[in-house]
């Protein structure tokens, strides 16, 4: 599991569009991390309002803000801006609705080369701008050796030793009017506290490699919707190599539903084994369609036991039963 570094520079070309960001004064603080490398929580509490106790990484100034700052005398204003711009934990300093940052604002930023930005937009939506893309950008990710497609709604990962076959399922899928995410290698990104969102590593997400054809352009074979960028995960099927000696042990019932953890999120697993004259496409179909039906609430095998021992009680009570007269 890593969790990506993110600078103010980074923040600032992926938002500058969206919020009209200005970059006042602080140049050389571009550079300053969003999040400690080392940070136990990463992405929370990052953006707020200004806050000198509990000081944000990303303390934006509104209106009230400014207002409290521009009541101060010289010398408790020109403290509240030394101890403003000089916090190790602040990275970067937004001024919102147009205020225009002093001349002791540009001088305190630089000298202190910490970045300065501002933007026509209110806090509140600078604030629940930045703390969505914050989130999504330091969330937690991990890279899985596997398939990724979206089979009926879900998201499938489908793993397996190399060479057995994922790549063909997958194009057989693909024929069957699923769509492709990722080959090969998967980067999984926790998004919530039990949600994850798979994709391609990078941004080649048409493209699929099958031992004997070479790489296949999906999008141009396939069409437009077989291919999309991201999906969240629900179900993960693992391919092995049916042998002699694993028959007598294969749990007949699958009575125990199986989870694989990825992220510190338990994900449901199906381990479908590979033999001659089994449809593997056919059968992560199923596996689809059972999980929907789990999640719904049914447990096709709790409704088998329970028919079953209707029937035995039902025969046992036949048995039972007195004999009529002759």
């Amino acid at each position: 599991m890593t969790t990506p570094t993110l600078t103010v520079q980074n923040l600032f070309d992926a938002e500058s569009a969206a919020l009209k960001l200005k970059w006042v004064a602080g140049r050389n603080g571009s550079q300053r991390l969003l999040e400690p490398g080392n940070a136990k929580f990463p992405g929370m509490a990052l953006v707020g309002h200004l806050n000198f106790v509990h000081p944000n990484r990303v303390q934006v100034i509104g209106g009230a803000e400014m207002h409290y700052l521009e009541r101060l005398g010289k010398g408790e204003r020109a403290d509240a801006l030394q101890q403003l711009f000089s916090c190790d934990r602040t990275a970067a300093v937004i001024v919102c609705r147009d205020r225009q940052p002093t001349a002791d604002f540009k001088q305190a930023a630089d000298r202190q080369r910490m970045a300065l930005l501002a933007t026509p937009q209110p806090s509140p939506v600078v604030i629940d701008h930045l703390q969505y893309y914050l989130t999504r950008a330091l969330a937690p990710r991990a890279s899985v050796h596997g398939v990724y497609m979206e089979v009926m709604g879900m998201g499938l990962l489908i793993t397996g030793e190399a060479g057995i076959g994922k790549s063909e399922i997958a194009l057989e899928l693909l024929s069957r009017g699923h769509r492709l995410i990722a080959d090969d290698a998967v980067e999984f990104i926790r998004v919530g506290p039990d949600v994850l969102v798979g994709q391609c590593f990078n941004g080649l997400s048409d493209f699929l490699e099958v031992r004997g054809l070479g790489i296949l352009d999906v999008r141009m074979m396939f069409g437009e919707t077989a291919v999309r960028h991201k999906k969240r995960l629900h179900l993960i099927v693992r391919l092995e190599q049916l042998k002699k000696s694993q028959m007598g042990r294969i749990d007949r019932l699958q009575a125990q539903q199986r989870t694989r953890r990825v992220l510190d999120v338990d994900v449901s697993e199906v381990v479908l084994f590979v033999a001659p004259g089994r449809n593997l496409s056919v059968l992560i179909e199923v596996a689809v369609r059972t999980h929907i039906l789990r999640n719904w609430g049914y447990n096709p095998v709790e409704d088998f036991i329970k028919r079953q021992q209707a029937l035995i009680d039902g025969n046992r009570r036949g048995r039972n039963k007195p004999a009529g007269p002759d």
